[in-house]
């Protein structure tokens, strides 16, 4: 009897745990990217491309930030899961952003396929900047080596790669590929927001391709 007791109590105080700890999970349909109050596109035109089983937003490139905000999220910690394709033959940032207030107030982990193989540029391949004050420039000069990474394997800079960012308060880790360790792991300690809209994200002219868009978000208590 006593041992029906305890696995009783055993049963009861998981089930109240994962009341505690119920994950939201959020697949936000791309193809209302451009036409649906759900989405805020943030300085750049997007065109919707069906291609080999997957819906793919196209951003163009103009000077700036820009992208498109998920407006109908308040994320705080979580894992935001994408697949992202820049440009490898020049120039490319594409990322996720997070805590977004507009295009000058966000956080964000951002890639260079142009570096992912080249020769002693690697190491300047996934980068995490906290804006307006913690830009990439302050961050290389400030914090050398602290907010970017190369990435191991690097990824075919011609192709899709898959991205995970796992936020959990104070501390970001970047996976790429389903790899098991974390290419890139920061202490989120640069700015005081905690909550915020999740977007894609595109910077400095760049286009950017995305697709299969999953938000988990943490509602712990």
């Amino acid at each position: 009897m006593q041992l029906n007791k305890n696995l009783v109590t055993l049963v009861f105080l998981i089930l109240s745990t994962l009341c505690f700890a119920a994950d939201e999970v959020v697949t936000p349909d791309l193809h209302d990217v451009v036409e649906s109050f759900e989405w805020g596109l943030l300085n750049r035109e997007a065109k919707i491309i069906e291609q080999d089983d997957r819906i793919i937003v196209h951003f163009n490139g103009q000077p700036g930030m820009g992208g498109a905000c998920f407006q109908t999220m308040d994320f705080a910690n979580g894992i935001i899961e994408c697949d992202i394709k820049g440009q490898p033959q020049r120039p490319s940032f594409v990322g996720i952003a997070w805590d977004v207030t507009d295009t000058e107030t966000y956080d964000a982990v951002y890639f260079r396929p142009f570096n992912f193989r080249a020769e002693g540029r690697q190491q300047h391949s996934v980068q995490y900047i906290s804006h307006p004050e913690y830009t990439w420039h302050k961050l290389r000069k400030d914090f050398p080596g602290a907010y970017e990474a190369a990435i191991e394997p690097a990824p075919d800079p011609e192709e899709f790669f898959h991205v995970k960012l796992v936020i959990k308060r104070p501390q970001v880790s970047v996976y790429v590929n389903n790899a098991e360790e974390p290419c890139l792991v920061v202490e989120k300690q640069l700015n005081k927001i905690n909550v915020g809209k999740i977007a894609l994200f595109v910077d400095n002219e760049s286009e950017g391709m995305f697709s299969n868009l999953k938000i988990t978000h943490c509602t712990e208590q």
